[in-house]
């Protein structure tokens, strides 16, 4: 598990709360049965009603994407693909065939194996390319989840909080209990602006962020695999590699690459 992410969740509710019970609140001044059931019972039914069920089944991969290990290990990769480079220089590209089921990444996998068999590299970029969109696609579906959920919360919040002020206006008649009250009707706002705020969107940006890692990755192995196939020294395709960063979009792309390839005529 990536610790971080749950730290940082828990750190933000402690301070909400820790802020709180500073100020002189009580704890049990918080914990509102019917506040908590507007706001997360209306937010699950909420996002239940905004996307179809085959999409609602990937949640708990885009919990284990938010809250899981990754294994973006680049400077690995470039040592790998650096390797093979080698060996297909050496010996062709052929006597990668041997060594392409030991690589973990199935997307390298994949790109090796089209090029042991032969494959156009228009056709290998094309197929390799349409993978990435794929994962990228569904990476912005898992954190689509957790943004309207997100949307939602603070607008359950406030039909929780216009209900219990509704309440209180209906019993005019005891003031010594309207303090009392509306604040238990606040607690509902309360409840959708920091779980919006300190659990969904967060876990949305957490997703993004990773999606954007494992796409940087992906980009990088692509740009490998045609190096390879190209027969390109193995010290420019470790140049190459090496160049690569992120873009605004969150892809990557290779500088300098036009320098390269003349140093490499």
């Amino acid at each position: 598990m990536d610790i971080a992410t749950l730290i940082g969740i828990i750190a933000g509710i402690a301070a909400v709360i820790g802020g709180f019970l500073w100020e002189g609140g009580q704890l049990s001044g918080l914990m509102q049965e019917a506040a908590a059931l507007i706001v997360f019972g209306g937010t699950i039914a909420a996002v239940v009603a905004s996307f179809p069920a085959h999409r609602l089944r990937t949640i708990p991969a885009a919990l284990r994407m938010a809250f899981g290990r990754t294994n973006n290990d680049t400077g690995l990769w470039v040592k790998e693909l650096v390797e093979m480079s080698s060996i297909a220089r050496r010996s062709g590209v052929l006597a990668l065939e041997r060594k392409v089921m030991d690589y973990p990444h199935p997307f390298l996998q994949d790109g090796i194996q089209m090029v042991v068999d032969g494959t156009d590299q228009d056709v290998v970029r094309q197929i390799l390319e349409m993978e990435i969109d794929s994962v990228e696609q569904k990476h912005e579906g898992y954190a689509k989840i957790f943004e309207s959920a997100g949307g939602y919360a603070p607008t359950m919040g406030i039909i929780g909080t216009v209900m219990g002020l509704i309440q209180v206006l209906g019993s005019l008649t005891d003031p010594t209990g309207l303090g009392p009250a509306i604040a238990v009707a606040f607690t509902a706002t309360l409840y959708g602006v920091a779980s919006a705020n300190l659990i969904f969107l967060p876990i949305a940006s957490k997703i993004k962020s990773r999606g954007a890692d494992e796409v940087q990755t992906m980009e990088m192995l692509l740009e490998g695999v045609l190096a390879i196939q190209n027969g390109e020294n193995p010290q420019l395709v470790r140049k190459r590699l090496e160049s690569f960063t992120l873009t605004h979009r969150g892809h990557i792309r290779p500088l300098a690459k036009e320098g390269l390839d003349e140093s490499a005529q």
